[in-house]
């Protein structure tokens, strides 16, 4: 059973926790900037624990680096490097109409997700599926592998960095959806995709021209519009809300938002 220092936070590194504490000895976790002055005391005192990140979001400097060497730090990263690297890999993948998803073992280099790869995996999502599961299926699966193979890891191979992709941070100017300007399969994507955050929104109006703003949950695709809930989108398609949530309201089904709300 080898030592890990666990640097992680959000849904990536709460998937990923538990299949390292089945196999090894978590002996800290750091959770942000604040916690990187103890990483290093405690590595200094621990010389054979190893480091392992998922989604820590705080840039690691090099002379914290240098004390993992020569294994690193090992980042899980839910993408097919050098594919999507950057803060929203899955979101970004959602978004491209990605189906199978993959995570990525590599060793954390100064570059953004630029280390070598000493693994990946690649797991088909059955439809329809929500981010949580993308979430959960990879980090489990980039956490086995290396909770069985912590302690004899094979050579890492250098990425392609001809093949590199990026994704950017999301921010809440992504959240309010535009049926005008895409196609109702994009906006599906994006409400799958912002679940959490940003959160994909919509501003309805009732019968007494009230602007009603909300969050929407959950939506189908139909060829025609089936409530006052569907919206038109710009390639002739329908998007319709199954479950939404009104600004300070709890979250409802379309059928309790229509009966309270529009009539």
């Amino acid at each position: 059973m080898a030592k890990i220092i666990f640097f992680g936070n959000g849904p990536l590194a709460e998937y990923t926790l538990p299949v390292l504490k089945k196999h090894h000895r978590v002996i800290f976790h750091a959770h942000s900037s604040a916690d990187l002055a103890e990483v290093a005391k405690i590595k200094r005192s621990h010389p054979d624990a190893y480091g392992v990140l998922a989604s820590f979001g705080v840039i690691i400097k090099p002379d914290l680096l240098e004390l993992f060497q020569p294994t690193g730090i090992l980042n899980i990263h839910p993408s097919k490097l050098p594919e999507y690297r950057g803060p929203s890999p899955i979101e970004s993948a959602i978004l491209d109409g990605a189906t199978k998803f993959t995570v990525s073992i590599m060793q954390l280099v100064k570059a953004m997700d630029a280390g070598p790869t000493y693994h990946q995996i690649t797991c088909p999502m059955p439809s329809p599926f929500t981010k949580d599961e993308v979430y959960r299926t990879l980090a489990t699966a980039g956490a086995t592998w290396l909770a069985q193979n912590l302690t004899n890891l094979p050579t890492p191979i250098a990425q392609d960095e001809h093949q590199a992709t990026y994704t950017a941070k999301l921010t809440k100017a992504l959240s309010p959806l535009t049926p005008e300007t895409k196609s109702a399969s994009r906006l599906l994507r994006e409400i799958i995709a912002y679940t959490g955050f940003p959160k994909s929104t919509y501003q309805f109006t009732n019968k007494s021209h009230q602007a009603l703003d909300c969050i929407i949950h959950s939506a189908h695709l139909s060829t025609e519009p089936e409530n006052a809930l569907s919206l038109k989108c710009a390639d002739g398609k329908y998007l319709t809300a199954d479950t939404l949530q009104p600004a300070g309201r709890k979250v409802m089904d379309a059928k309790s938002f229509i009966n309270g709300y529009l009539k």
